[in-house]
């Protein structure tokens, strides 16, 4: 089977159970969809979450979110000062960093950096004669180029592209709660507000239902079978 699970944001106990839950097995394969650091509260585990993901190895593609693009430019950029200024650097916005810096060393925190410039920005399937794209934010007809950005955070026909998608294509994505998506024509496949959404033309899913925030959750759906999950 074939999953899609939307942002983590440093969950690992969320998404540890969601493995567990939709019993992921050897012959199953996995699309995150970024976003797999930073915020998180009191159950913020990032090394927890780079390790789940590591130990996935072949069965789990992750594209690129802006969260993760966003810790490994810190990682490298703090990496690179010399040990005398890297004490009055500015800090991360997000605790995460400083949660990998306690329980990684600095060679292992480079290595995590590189591990996420190796996301791609977006990741295409055929499965059972339909084309899927994954990206962050927002996707692109293969071969129509975009800036890295538009991948991360959405493009000015962001709207349109939550409306409408691409012909052909069926887009999986998250960066926006899709609680932000009840005024746009589709509808919320679960709970109103707080679950997976999808366009009226039924090519467009967002997956990002709050996960990393004290009332959100972790989303998950099976392409074979439009089965949801959530924790």
């Amino acid at each position: 089977m074939h999953y899609v699970i939307g942002d983590i944001h440093n969950e690992n106990r969320k998404l540890q159970n969601m493995l567990k839950k939709i019993s992921f097995g050897e012959n199953d394969h996995l699309y995150l969809l970024g976003d797999l650091f930073d915020r998180g509260g009191e159950n913020a585990n990032p090394v927890g979450v780079y390790h789940t993901v590591l130990g996935l190895e072949e069965r789990c593609t992750v594209v690129r979110g802006n969260h993760d693009q966003w810790l490994a430019d810190y990682i490298r950029y703090f990496m690179g000062l010399p040990e005398r200024k890297q004490g009055s650097c500015w800090p991360y916005v997000y605790e995460s960093f400083a949660m990998l810096q306690r329980r990684l060393t600095p060679v292992d925190l480079l290595q995590l950096a590189d591990f996420v410039s190796g996301f791609p920005l977006q990741e295409k399937l055929e499965l059972e004669g339909r084309s899927y794209l994954f990206a962050h934010a927002m996707t692109f007809p293969p071969g129509k180029w975009k800036k890295k950005d538009h991948y991360l955070m959405g493009g000015q026909d962001y709207e349109r592209f939550a409306r409408d998608g691409f012909p052909g294509y069926i887009s999986f994505c998250g960066h926006s709660n899709t609680s932000d998506f009840a005024v746009f024509p589709g509808r919320y496949l679960d709970e109103e507000n707080s679950s997976v959404w999808r366009n009226e033309k039924g090519n467009v899913y967002m997956m990002d239902c709050g996960c990393g925030f004290a009332d959100g959750r972790l989303a998950c759906m099976c392409l074979e079978s439009g089965e949801r999950f959530y924790e």
